[in-house]
């Protein structure tokens, strides 16, 4: 089973109206960046640019102003695989009149790159490649991240170019290629669990792996650029690094914590690459305090003002 058809059951615990609080207390610059960037940059798109508001990886729009943009704007679509959570965030709404203009559209922002990687990842005889050693895993592993189309851009519904104002990408990048990555090493580890971690010292490996990331980066950039109408305006929001840390109140302490890589170092050259960057600034956040034998989690997230070049 591919990783994205647990999403909806995961979301369960950290999206949504009591996970909001949560971070209200325990990490409120998130909350307070994340709406701040959504509205500067909705007031910065030119004045014939569309009142409509595109969100992709929306989810229950824990860090989304979901109330003031839709006082805003004309509609405001939201697409994510999760449609539980996204009814779950249109609810919160409670006049009629602003709750007619949110559009869901439940489907797989990164065109359904899981689902055809898992094509190709079943075709691969994993027993037979157990036997040959972690050379010959790793070398089929890479060949079908090698192999699996990425559309570029995403078809997404029945959306068409050019129809939005604002476009904003809420923290869902590192989604888009850890889920399918993490789907090849779930099938690894259940015909030769104790090959995991050779990944990291199989060169051919670790090459397919952020080639495959660097794809699913650009198609994505590609997609944001593609909803914008004319003279509008795209927010980029996206955890770039993720740490851990084992004593509560130590988790901006360098010394006590372990850092954890999501995005290729790359990333911000990618952004420049298909935008004008309008405004930029970085933060942390909290999703895990420490209990017991598991540590806190937190992120780095890089947040993006964006529009397209002339």
């Amino acid at each position: 089973m591919v990783r994205i058809n647990s999403l909806a059951y995961a979301n369960l615990h950290i999206q949504g109206a009591q996970r909001r609080e949560w971070l209200r207390q325990h990490s409120p610059v998130h909350l307070e960046r994340c709406h701040t960037l959504t509205m500067q940059a909705w007031h910065q798109r030119e004045s014939g640019a569309s009142p409509s508001t595109l969100v992709l990886g929306a989810g229950a729009c824990t860090e989304i102003p979901l109330v003031e943009l839709a006082r805003l704007s004309e509609e405001v679509a939201l697409a994510d695989l999760d449609n539980a959570a996204m009814r779950r965030a249109g609810s919160e709404i409670t006049a009629p009149s602003l709750r007619k203009r949110i559009q869901l559209l439940a489907c797989d922002i990164s065109g359904d790159v899981s689902t055809k990687l898992s094509r190709i990842v079943d075709h691969q005889d994993w027993q037979a490649l157990a036997t040959q050693g972690a050379d010959a895993v790793f070398d089929a592993a890479a060949q079908c991240l090698d192999s699996c189309p990425v559309p570029d851009p995403p078809e997404i519904g029945s959306l068409l170019p050019g129809e939005f104002g604002l476009v904003v990408s809420s923290l869902v990048v590192s989604q888009l290629f850890s889920y399918p990555l993490l789907d090849v090493l779930d099938v690894i580890q259940k015909v030769a669990s104790s090959l995991l971690g050779e990944q990291e010292r199989h060169r051919r490996y670790q090459d397919a792996a952020q080639s495959f990331r660097g794809r699913i980066i650009k198609a994505h950039l590609h997609l944001l650029r593609a909803m914008l109408d004319r003279g509008g305006v795209a927010v980029l929001l996206s955890d770039i690094r993720g740490f851990v840390f084992n004593v509560y109140g130590t988790d901006h302490d360098a010394a006590h914590r372990r850092a954890i890589p999501l995005v290729p170092r790359i990333f911000p050259e990618l952004v420049r690459n298909e935008f004008t960057i309008v405004e930029e600034s970085t933060w942390e956040w909290l999703t895990d305090l420490p209990e017991k034998e598991r540590p806190g989690r937190g992120y780095e997230v890089a947040g993006y003002i964006l529009k397209a070049h002339l």
